[in-house]
């Protein structure tokens, strides 16, 4: 038998408990903080503890840094073919259908025309979420084209880049993006127009390889993976552990690879006044 009976609850229920809608509140992956969505907004998608950068998409950057209102979207509907009839685990074609469904991008880099602090600019943003920013023909063909816009309206070029490389499922055509982009930022030097590249986690592959590196000036968000080869391959190969840091961007810019390492909440305003020191029309 029993030793005692509870004559009544002790602990009232009357309470309902709150729930806290999902996805509001997220995990810093550099301290552990927790962040609330919200606060993460207004801090430009970084810690203010560590000052971590999350990694975003175009969407996000235009926002940043492009005044409000006046970003106009460049061959917005350009997408991939499937050259090579390529399959792996999936077909091509249906992994790019996948990718345009999840992200509501056609391929992996965003073009257009806006302004910083009313200064006219050409961009161009990547985004990795799109088969890991990967560049084959499209991205390279809109990179160009974006350029070749910067030449006709005489304004300065930015390049917002976040890639893993080359797109393995265009092969040959993608590597022939690298020859193309260079050629096109080579014509841009010729005229004297600025272009002012921003590599942001991560930037690897052919991307860094091609107009990632090629900027006037090479502005690098703090902690940023910049490379070719990612960083696990390079040990593998040589059979040595890495300086700590190694290929992140203080490392870079200690070692002559990037000219800055800007804070993103200080980047729109650090480009505007690059902008105005170099570029007088």
């Amino acid at each position: 038998m029993a030793w005692f009976r509870r004559s009544k609850a002790s602990i009232s229920t009357d309470m309902q408990r709150k729930d806290i809608p999902d996805g509001m509140w997220t995990k810093c992956d550099g301290c552990g903080e927790i962040i609330h969505k919200k606060q993460l907004e207004q801090q430009f998608y970084t810690c203010s503890k560590c000052s971590y950068h999350f990694r975003i998409g175009s969407k996000e950057y235009i926002q940043i840094l492009i005044d409000e209102g006046t970003f106009k979207e460049l061959d917005r509907k350009m997408k991939s073919t499937d050259p090579l009839s390529f399959k792996d685990s999936k077909s091509y074609k249906e992994r790019v259908k996948d990718s345009i469904r999840k992200t509501e991008l056609f391929d992996a880099v965003r073009t257009g025309t806006g302004k910083i602090n009313n200064q006219d600019v050409v961009v161009g943003i990547m985004d990795f979420s799109f088969i890991g920013g990967s560049m084959g023909s499209v991205v390279g063909e809109k990179v160009a084209r974006a350029i070749d816009k910067a030449r006709k309206d005489k304004s300065p070029m930015i390049i917002i880049s976040s890639s893993g490389g080359a797109r393995m499922m265009e092969a040959a055509y993608s590597l022939m993006q690298l020859a193309k982009t260079s050629a096109k930022l080579a014509q841009l030097s010729d005229e004297g127009i600025p272009f002012l590249s921003i590599l942001t986690d991560p930037t690897t592959g052919g991307v860094t390889a091609s107009f990632a590196m090629l900027g006037d000036l090479n502005i690098a968000e703090p902690g940023a993976l910049i490379g070719f080869a990612g960083p696990r391959v390079i040990r593998q190969t040589i059979g040595k552990d890495l300086p700590p840091g190694f290929q992140r961007s203080e490392f870079q810019l200690d070692h002559g690879f990037v000219d800055t390492v800007v804070h993103r909440k200080d980047m729109k305003e650090t480009i505007s006044k690059i902008l105005k020191l170099i570029w007088k029309q």
